[in-house]
């Protein structure tokens, strides 16, 4: 059972909270209002700053010798896939802070803005530039227009298979570039890369089946966190455990991508100068 089937209700604080009763259409095993009332689901929200910290650590990538801070946080280097991270990390946590419908739309998307960003990196790694533009061109036409199809259907049910389809394109597209491509990768650094690219999937599907269970077995995981007690009950957040672990195999795909992508462009430099 998806998600967006299953509503947990009931909760002794869900109507006392600072944002009022619960709008969106999802809600999580974690009970409301539980801790502050200034934060609908304490841990599912916190556990955003997983999205966070790892898009700032790619915005702002260690320096190769010493530099004053200052300097260091005048030059932030985002691109595309840290700032859709970093968007995913805040739209999150706004989204599980109030459980307001209007910001459950501003996760969903962040979600898809940050699969597609990865779709454009795999997709436009070792293209010429005029193919890369036009290949990111189309990939925001399709964007935006599934969103306004989106916002017009309300059905969740779409942004899955949305998620889901591209993260699937990004997979078959990695292994296209590693295996297929031509003319072909290093065998060395085309190992590390898919290595690397299968470990980051492997961290997603751990925190997907953390989810699941989160959602389907819901009222046992309450009676085990209510014999537990604070804190040792918040290690089985598990929706959070879902943050977390996304955010590293996103974080470690996204580096992948980014090292296949200057990989390109070393490639095209030196083609340049041969000529």
């Amino acid at each position: 059972m998806g998600h967006h089937n299953i509503k947990f209700s009931g909760d002794p604080y869900s109507d006392s909270g600072v944002w009022g009763a619960s709008t969106s259409r999802a809600n999580f095993c974690e009970e409301d209002y539980a801790v502050t009332f200034y934060l609908a689901e304490f841990i599912n929200a916190l556990s955003n700053y997983a999205y966070i910290h790892l898009a700032l650590r790619a915005i702002y990538p260690p320096p190769t010798k010493p530099q004053p801070l200052l300097t260091r946080l005048l030059n932030p280097k985002p691109d595309f896939m840290s700032l859709s991270l970093l968007i995913l990390g805040i739209g999150s946590f706004l989204f599980h802070a109030t459980l307001r419908q209007t910001l459950e739309f501003v996760d969903e998307f962040s979600m898809l803005g940050l699969t597609w960003s990865m779709l454009q990196a795999s997709l436009t790694a070792r293209q010429s530039p005029t193919r890369a533009r036009a290949i990111s061109i189309a990939l925001a036409v399709a964007y935006f227009s599934f969103s306004a199809f989106y916002l017009w259907s309300g059905k969740i049910i779409y942004q899955v298979f949305a998620f889901v389809g591209a993260l699937l394109g990004v997979l078959a597209r990695s292994q296209w570039t590693f295996h297929f491509m031509r003319p072909a990768l290093p065998e060395i650094e085309s190992r590390d890369w898919n290595w690397r690219t299968w470990k980051a999937l492997g961290w997603c599907l751990v925190g997907y089946g953390l989810w699941s269970v989160d959602l389907e077995f819901c009222a046992e995981l309450r009676a085990v966190k209510a014999a537990l007690g604070l804190p040792w009950a918040w290690g089985l957040e598990l929706h959070g455990w879902w943050h977390v672990l996304t955010a590293v195999g996103a974080a470690q795909a996204m580096q992948v991508a980014r090292e296949v992508r200057e990989f390109g462009e070393r490639e095209r430099e030196r083609a340049a100068k041969d000529k």
